[in-house]
């Protein structure tokens, strides 16, 4: 039925507008839907997230609560209207602080902050963080919005002035896709669509394992004017499956006749806009029969557990091992060890944009325009389902608002793809919050127990360790994790015998997947918990006892590698040095001081490595560049950029390799039909592989200009009014462009490379080269439990990193901090509970009040396979903040918490059951 609409007219960023709308409309679809204002971003439709703030006769409300009606004859403010054609204050110090990473939750925080700083031009922290405390950031940790904001009255605009000609490496480069995050008008998943558009609503299983059937498909059609289709897995014309991992691959695109977890989509309904928002999702036919199921580790290895999948024999989908030396001798012999078991939850990945986009066929190209962090996967897995060759495909990505690993499986580009084709009109789909929660992949949860021994001198003599990885329902990246896992469960430590084991373990729980480190962070935990413990047995200090044993170059891995140069453990861990000392001498005068109060502060450590890229498997990225007759130079680089900064980093990278200035560079990215594979964004491999594969291209580029010259490597190269002028001693030589053939591309000069990091399989004990590159770090946090409540106040995190080559410090700062922030949710609230906790109000993520300060130090220990030095970074910064607040809450209560997160029930029942 249809809603009575009324004529709703209000002043909108200073200009009178007037809408036909139902008066129950929400704002945000009042401004996106009709009106156009795609700058407000909807995350939630809960008023949870905040992203769609906006000012309502000044004040800032969250835009999905407030029905249209309210807005009648009020003033309407949305991030467009900020700048009055340029930008504001507080958006250009977004952006000369880099407070603005994806960017989907930027307009809500700019919007919020400008109510602020009308009020109060010179706020204090508290007064930043108590008027921005509505909006959710899942990339940044907050910290540099909360200095944007705090600093935005300085005069220090104009700061943007590109860095000079081959020393664009190293700086702080301004993001250079900032200005559209700061403005609104990055175009994200849900931010485009076109008008004749049919919507697509999934139907999904509201059982953990069920049998179905569906009525008469037909007859429901008829019945519900504007419903054009419904689509079953009987209607897929390609192989139902796919999958991240082709031997693993076993996900269909649309169950048949059995899903296998809740949330698991079964059949698509297509219709116009209207006839979908106000379709009852009961009146479907299907008919459900509930099967039995199995969610926790422990039942589906239990004996005689029916397989969640019948073709395989049991629940084990894969199993990792490394395996060096005499571990169980060594351990035996060791003057002592320490033995611990460790469990962690489901953490959802609780981006702010929910996973959206639209398909349509541009002649006999199926195009599909989403979010995503892997295009070329998404087109040859849609390929693949939708029975089309991969060429027949085209991935575009939009804007991601955050993905951290979710989206890289894809989830809605077979689902609209199917109805495009099927139809033959374009086909939009945007999830729901609790659809994107309920659907899309975890961090794997995890039961974890380690042996580790030392001898007398505390020098590590052996560790085994043993981890089980729930994987839910299909495969996704478990065998990633389960392979991952064991190389890096013995932390960036001289570790000569050893065996780790992980397994991925099928049950009906939610699909596990990637998330920021593949199961690393999971066994960090085990693995830093029980160094501490080994250090207070031999009353060594803690950060020392991590030193003695650190990798450094010449060491080998549990692998088997020899690390021959750029091992940056020691470095980090000999920078926090005084900054340790500090800490621990501030906590232990607090609590000499506390006078039986209840507080007490403690302080943590804990390290990390991370391999950069694939496992021991090609993984291979190309760029492309190019200079066209107008003297523009073109870098199609296909890595997408989700927030952490490579369309910045690459572009400096090429820049320097090829020496010509950054502003002189246009980016082309991402798109399938023109930019080659970069390959997916994630393991911390962009700025690694991608980069090197730009520093290869822009070298290359640069000698094809020289030896067109004829001068000697070390002559100079600049782009003056349409020609190149090459510069050797005191020769100058003008190349005019518009004299010179093009290529087929519409480039005079241009090149192309690939890289593929030099690595070796693994053999059966997993010994060999599983990366080329590892990242380091370690963190120190200092917090206050107060012991009768079970509550932790966290008060200072200081990070050190080794990132190799800082290509961009500021970048690499927010990635830092990002991590932390999503570091502190595993460690102390972040705990998906399936069926329960599927929207941003029941399950938490850290707010701008629960990061506290970070002081990021970067260490830089150039490695020679990476691009001028650099390393990876992304997943190392989130590994060592869980356990090194895990550590701080024992230093404080002399307790470990073994079940994460470490919520205030279970900190308050481990010094309960300790007696404490």
């Amino acid at each position: 039925m249809s809603l009575p609409v009324e004529n709703i007219a209000f002043d909108l960023n200073g200009e009178r507008v007037s809408v036909t709308a139902p008066p129950v409309t929400r704002l945000s679809n009042l401004l996106r839907d009709h009106l156009g204002r795609t700058g407000t971003k909807v995350g939630c439709d809960a008023g949870d997230c905040g992203a769609c703030t906006v000012l309502l006769d000044d004040e800032p409300v969250c835009a999905c609560l407030v029905p249209a009606a309210s807005a009648a004859g009020a003033k309407v403010r949305t991030v467009e209207g900020l700048g009055n054609g340029a930008l504001s204050a507080v958006q250009d110090s977004f952006l000369r602080h880099g407070a603005a990473q994806c960017g989907i939750c930027t307009p809500g925080f700019l919007v919020a902050a400008t109510a602020l700083l009308e009020r109060n031009p010179v706020p204090s922290e508290a007064e930043v963080m108590d008027a921005l405390g509505g909006v959710l950031c899942r990339c940044t940790g907050y910290r540099k919005i909360v200095a944007a904001v705090m600093n935005a009255h300085l005069p220090d605009r104009g700061h943007n002035n590109p860095p000079a000609n081959g020393h664009a490496v190293g700086m702080p480069v301004v993001r250079l896709d900032g200005v559209p995050k700061v403005t609104g008008r990055d175009l994200f998943g849900a931010d485009e669509r076109p008008a004749e558009a049919l919507s697509v609503l999934v139907v999904r299983s509201p059982h953990w394992h069920a049998a179905f059937s569906f009525g008469d498909l037909e007859a429901f059609v008829g019945q519900h004017p504007g419903v054009v289709a419904v689509f079953t897995a009987a209607d897929i014309p390609g192989k139902n499956c796919f999958g991240v991992i082709p031997p693993f691959a076993d996900q269909p695109a649309l169950a048949e006749g059995r899903a296998r977890f809740r949330g698991e989509a079964v059949a698509l309904i297509a219709g116009e806009r209207d006839a979908i928002a106000a379709l009852d999702i009961a009146d479907f036919p299907i008919e459900w029969r509930e099967l039995p199921h199995v969610l926790e580790l422990g039942a589906a290895l239990a004996a005689g557990q029916r397989p969640v999948h019948d073709s395989r024999p049991g629940n084990v989908l894969t199993q990792g091992l490394v395996e060096c030396g005499e571990p169980e001798a060594a351990l035996a012999a060791s003057h002592l060890t320490v033995t611990g078991a460790i469990e962690t939850a489901y953490v959802e990945h609780a981006y702010i944009e929910p996973e959206a986009g639209y398909a349509f066929l541009d002649g006999d190209i199926l195009v599909i325009k989403a979010c995503t962090q892997a295009p070329y996967m998404d087109r040859d897995d849609t390929a693949a389902v939708l029975g089309l060759p991969p060429e027949k495909v085209r991935i575009v990505p939009t804007a991601t608002g955050g993905g951290f690993g979710s989206k890289l499986d894809v989830s809605l580009q077979p689902l609209i793809g199917l109805v495009a084709l099927k139809t033959g009109r374009p086909a939009a789909l945007a999830y729901t919050r609790s659809e994107s929660m309920a659907s899309t992949t975890k961090r794997h949860p995890a039961s974890m127990r380690a042996t580790i021994g030392a001898d007398r001198d505390g020098n590590i003599t052996g560790m085994i360790f043993s981890g089980d990885f729930n994987t839910g329902a299909y495969a996704s990246w478990g065998p990633t994790v389960a392979n991952r896992v064991p190389v890096h469960a013995s932390g960036p430590y001289v570790t000569p015998n050893y065996r780790a084991v992980g397994r991925a373990i099928h049950t009906n729980g939610p699909v596990s997947g990637a998330f920021r480190g593949f199961g690393v962070p999971q066994a960090t935990i085990m693995q830093e918990t029980l160094y501490d413990e080994l250090a207070g047995k031999f009353g060594i200090d803690r950060l020392e006892f991590r030193l003695r044993n650190a990798l450094r170059d010449g060491s080998n891995t549990t692998a088997g590698q020899l690390l021959a140069e750029g091992v940056g453990i020691a470095a980090c861990l000999e920078t926090l040095s005084p900054h340790w000392r500090r800490a621990c001498a501030d906590a232990a005068s607090a609590n000499a001081t506390a006078n039986g109060s209840p507080l007490r502060r403690g302080v943590g450590i804990a390290s990390c490595w991370y391999g950069c890229g694939n496992t021991s498997l090609p993984n291979p990225s190309t760029i492309r560049v190019g200079i066209s007759v107008s003297g523009e130079v073109v870098l199609h680089q296909g890595a997408v950029d989700i927030g952490q900064g490579s369309n910045t980093v690459i572009a400096q990278i090429c820049a320097d390799a090829l020496g010509l200035p950054l502003a002189d560079f246009r980016l082309v990215g991402g798109d399938t039909a023109i930019t080659p594979d970069a390959g997916k964004t994630s393991a911390s491999r962009q700025t690694f592989v991608t980069g090197k594969a730009a520093e290869k291209a822009g070298r290359a580029l640069r000698e094809n200009i020289l030896r067109f010259a004829n001068v000697s490597a070390g002559a100079s190269i600049a782009i003056e009014g349409g020609a190149i002028v090459v510069t050797e001693g005191g020769e100058r030589r003008r190349i005019e462009l518009a004299k010179l053939p093009v290529d087929e591309r519409g480039y005079v000069f241009s090149a192309e490379e690939t890289y593929d990091p030099p690595t070796a399989p693994l053999d059966e004990k997993g010994q060999g080269i599983p990366y080329a590159v590892y990242g380091y770090g370690a963190q120190i946090v200092e917090l206050e439990v107060d012991c009768r409540l079970g509550t932790v106040k966290l008060l200072k995190i200081t990070a050190a990193h080794d990132v190799g080559r800082a290509i961009n410090p500021q970048l690499a700062e927010g990635q830092i901090e990002g991590g932390i922030a999503q570091g502190i949710g595993m460690a102390l609230m972040e705990e998906y509970v399936p069926g329960r906790t599927e929207n941003l109000h029941d399950y938490l993520i850290p707010t701008i009040g629960d990061v506290p300060e970070i002081e990021t130090i970067l260490v830089e220990v150039a490695d020679p396979e990476g691009p001028f030095g650099a390393k990876g970074l992304g997943e190392h910064v989130l590994i060592p903040t869980a356990p090194a607040i895990l550590n701080a809450i024992r230093d404080a209560t002399g307790v470990l918490v073994t079940k994460v997160p470490a919520t205030p029930s279970r900190v308050l029942a481990a010094i309960r059951e300790a007696g404490r």
